[in-house]
């Protein structure tokens, strides 16, 4: 606020001092002015501006009048109108790595829109969208929805409005090199990389261990998160992908696509130790997310300065 009233005292001064420089007002000094001129006149009319000038402007505190300079002027709202783009971050781990979580946290946090491929998919199909019926008709022939329709998907869902405004968390995808590379060819890339290890035992444990509550739709554990009464556990059901043969098979497909992806955001990623609780786990994104914000926004009033 102090540098807006300095702004407006300093126009006001500008403003007041330029009147008397006004050929309309200034005072008749010609050297043709016959001798019988008066100059006591011309001193009375110096002395009377100079007194308008100073009653009219009083100021709370001390000023040092100087001239008005424009620089300042152009540089105000530039200072004023400095502001960091939005994060653009992208996640990605194993099953029962606790990536879902951490989305959750971090767009508690960050406000940033969640975004996961496998959401958008069912969105577009339950839509009737063009892209969700094309997508329906190769999962009802038992075929994986090609790269091009879930990239459409996905590019659709980040031109939206709201990430463009707040930025966005892409969870999980892509998956493939191919992917990556077609992200890329659209302009987008993110600002981070983040990638949650957890060693592969407790993932097999995580996985085999998960119980789902079919009337709630909640998720348990039978080691980390039991159900809360019998009632509950009796009821408790386990997917079928959900044992120690088919969950290594999704590790060895996760590890070989990650590694591809990985090629691409070499220079942007970051490893986070995903096997301890979950507070832990978000601490060390947290300060990632907010190394990369200081930076950032150093970076952008160093350029508006």
């Amino acid at each position: 606020m102090a540098c807006n009233v300095n702004v407006v005292h300093q126009a006001a001064m500008a403003s007041a001092i330029g009147q008397p420089n006004k050929p309309s007002q200034r005072p008749n000094t010609s050297l043709s002015a016959p001798s019988n001129s008066k100059p006591k006149s011309c001193c009375k009319l110096l002395l009377s501006s100079q007194s308008s000038f100073i009653s009219g402007f009083s100021p709370s505190r001390p000023q040092t009048l100087t001239p008005f300079r424009s620089s300042r002027a152009q540089n105000f709202p530039v200072v004023g109108s400095a502001k960091a783009e939005p994060l653009r971050i992208m996640i990605s781990g194993a099953p029962a790595s606790g990536k879902g979580t951490q989305c959750q946290l971090i767009t508690q946090k960050y406000g940033l829109v969640h975004v996961a491929a496998g959401d958008l998919l069912r969105a577009e199909i339950a839509s009737g969208s063009e892209n969700g019926r094309r997508a329906r008709e190769y999962m009802e022939q038992g075929q994986l929805v090609p790269d091009e329709i879930v990239v459409m998907m996905v590019k659709e869902r980040l031109l939206q409005p709201d990430s463009k405004e707040k930025g966005w968390l892409l969870d999980g995808y892509p998956r493939s090199s191919s992917q990556a590379i077609a992200l890329k060819e659209l302009g987008f890339k993110p600002d981070l990389f983040i990638l949650l290890e957890v060693p592969e035992e407790i993932l097999v444990e995580r996985v085999v261990g998960r119980r789902l509550d079919p009337i709630t739709g909640k998720i348990y554990h039978l080691k980390y998160s039991p159900p809360e009464t019998q009632e509950i556990a009796s009821r408790l059901t386990q997917r079928f992908d959900d044992t120690e043969e088919k969950v290594k098979l999704r590790l060895n497909t996760h590890h070989q696509n990650v590694e591809a992806v990985l090629s691409m955001y070499e220079d942007i990623t970051i490893k986070v130790d995903g096997s301890v609780n979950k507070e832990d786990v978000f601490t060390q994104i947290d300060g990632a997310l907010t190394r990369l914000l200081d930076k950032r926004q150093a970076t952008s009033e160093s350029l508006a300065a």
